[in-house]
C-alpha cells in the first residue's frame, strides 16, 4: 500500500477501537471478553500499519532527496545508449519537438542539473562507437556517397581519460573537496614533560565549471540520411572535437578559460632527462616512491618514442630503455596531445605518474544546438551545429606526477 492508503486504513481501525470503548463507557462497564479480543486485534493491526507507514515515509523522503529516479526502462545508462545524435540535430533543424530516448534524456538531465539546456543535452555515451543496423533497406536514402568508406582525418591519440582519470558526473555549482594537509606531530618527551600541541590542517581542492565547445557546418543532405553509417560519422566528429579539447586540458591546460591540467599544476615534480640514461629514468620513479605515490605508467610526446626505443640502458650492454612498449616494467603511451616544450630547439616531454589522481568534473556532458539560419550555412542549405561541454579538472596529489621536459629529439 502507498502512504495515503496506509494512513486511511489506520484511521478506520482507530475509529473502530473508539467505537468499542464508547459502547462500553455508555453502558458503564469494561470491555467484555469478545470486545477485548477485537480491541487487541485492532491494536496489533495498527502497530503493523505504523511500521509500514514509517517505511513508506522513509522511502518517500529518500526518493525526494535522491538525484533522480531511473527513467524509461529503469536504467539511465541504457537510455543514454539509445539517444540518436543525428535525430537530435534533425529535429532542431526541422523545428519539431524531440521524441523517444533523446527527449526523455534531455528532460531527466535538466531535472538533475537544475539547468535548462540551451539546445539539447546529449550524453557522451551517445557519441561512443557502437554497431547499429537498419531495420530495412527502405530506410536508407540512395546516394552515390559511401558513408561507410568515409575517409577520416588523422587525429591525435587521446590518452588521459582512458588512463584512469576519476570522472565526477552530474555536478551542480562549484565543488569543494576536503584534502588533508598536515597531521598531528608526535615526539618523544622526558618523564613529566609537556607534549607540544599540533593541529591537523586541511587544504581543500576546488572545481568550478569551465566551458569547451566548437562549431561545425553539416550539409542538409548528410543529416537527411538515415543510414547508421551517417549516425556514426556525425557522432565520431562531434565526440572527437570535444574529447580532444578535454584530453588536452587534462594533460596541459592552464590557458585562458581552460581547466588546469597536470603540466600546468603547481606542485608536480620534475626530473632532468637531458642526459637520457637508465639511472635518470629510475630517478623519476624514485621521486614518486619517496612521496608514497604509485606510478602507473609513462606518457610522452610522440618524438620521445624513437629516443627511448633507440637508447641503450648502458653502453655495450644489450637492452634498450623501452622495449615492447614498456619501460621499467610500466606501459608507455605516446601522443601528439603531449606537446613538446618550445625552445631552440624544442624538447620532448615524458610524464611518469598515476592518472587516478586526476579528477574530471562534468557539469554538462554535451549540449547540442542547431542553427539552420546562420548566414553562410543558410545560403548553401546547410546547418550550423554547436556542441558544448562544461567540465573542470583538479589533481588530488600533484606530487604523484614526475615530469621531464628536456629530452633532446
Amino acid at each position: 500500500m502507498n502512504l495515503s492508503a496506509i494512513r486511511e486504513a489506520r484511521a478506520s481501525k482507530v475509529t473502530a477501537m473508539r467505537g468499542l470503548l464508547s459502547t462500553a463507557e455508555g453502558e458503564k462497564r469494561s470491555l467484555n471478553a469478545a470486545e477485548q479480543t477485537q480491541f487487541d486485534a485492532l491494536k496489533g493491526e495498527i502497530t503493523t500499519l505504523e511500521s509500514d507507514e514509517g517505511r513508506a515515509v522513509f522511502m518517500q523522503e529518500a526518493e525526494r532527496r535522491m538525484h533522480g529516479e531511473p527513467v524509461a526502462d529503469k536504467s539511465l545508462n541504457a537510455l543514454q545508449r539509445s539517444v540518436n545524435v543525428v535525430e537530435v540535430i534533425r529535429a532542431q533543424m526541422e523545428g519539431r519537438a524531440l521524441t523517444g530516448a533523446a527527449a526523455e534524456y534531455n528532460v531527466e538531465t535538466e531535472r538533475r542539473t537544475g539547468r535548462k539546456a540551451q539546445g539539447i543535452f546529449v550524453p557522451l555515451a551517445a557519441l561512443e562507437q557502437r554497431v547499429t543496423t537498419a531495420a530495412s533497406a527502405s530506410e536508407l536514402v540512395p546516394t552515390d556517397h559511401r558513408a561507410d568508406q568515409y575517409i577520416e582525418p588523422f587525429r591525435n591519440s587521446l590518452l588521459a581519460r582512458r588512463l584512469g582519470v576519476r570522472v565526477l558526473s552530474g555536478l551542480t555549482g562549484n565543488i569543494t573537496i576536503p584534502k588533508h594537509g598536515t597531521g598531528t606531530t608526535v615526539g618523544w618527551v622526558a618523564d613529566n614533560a609537556a607534549l607540544t600541541a599540533s593541529d591537523m590542517t586541511f587544504d581543500p581542492v576546488t572545481m568550478a565549471p569551465k566551458h569547451a565547445g566548437g562549431l561545425t557546418e553539416m550539409s542538409r543532405q548528410l543529416l537527411q540520411q538515415s543510414s547508421p553509417d551517417i549516425e556514426q560519422l556525425v557522432r565520431s566528429d562531434l565526440s572527437f572535437m570535444l574529447a580532444q579539447a578535454i584530453d588536452s586540458a587534462l594533460i596541459q591546460g592552464g590557458g585562458t578559460n581552460q581547466p588546469t591540467g597536470v603540466l600546468a599544476t603547481s606542485g608536480i615534480q620534475t626530473q632532468s632527462l637531458a642526459t637520457l640514461t637508465w639511472a635518470n629514468v629510475l630517478a623519476m620513479l624514485q621521486k614518486a616512491d619517496l612521496v608514497n605515490a604509485a606510478t602507473a605508467n609513462f606518457v610522452g610526446s610522440t618524438k620521445v618514442k624513437a629516443k627511448l626505443a633507440g637508447t641503450l640502458k648502458a653502453t655495450g650492454i644489450a637492452g634498450y630503455l623501452m622495449e615492447g612498449g614498456r619501460m621499467a616494467d610500466l606501459p608507455v603511451h605516446f601522443s601528439n596531445q603531449v606537446a613538446e616544450k618550445t625552445g631552440t630547439p624544442n624538447t620532448g616531454r615524458l610524464i611518469a605518474g598515476d592518472w587516478s589522481q586526476v579528477m574530471l568534473g562534468i557539469w554538462s556532458e554535451i549540449d547540442i544546438l542547431v542553427n539552420p539560419y546562420a548566414e553562410t550555412a543558410y545560403s548553401k542549405g546547410n546547418v550550423l551545429v554547436r556542441a558544448m561541454s562544461t567540465v573542470d579538472i583538479a589533481l588530488r596529489h600533484p606530487e604523484a606526477f614526475v615530469v621531464a621536459d628536456d629530452i633532446a629529439i
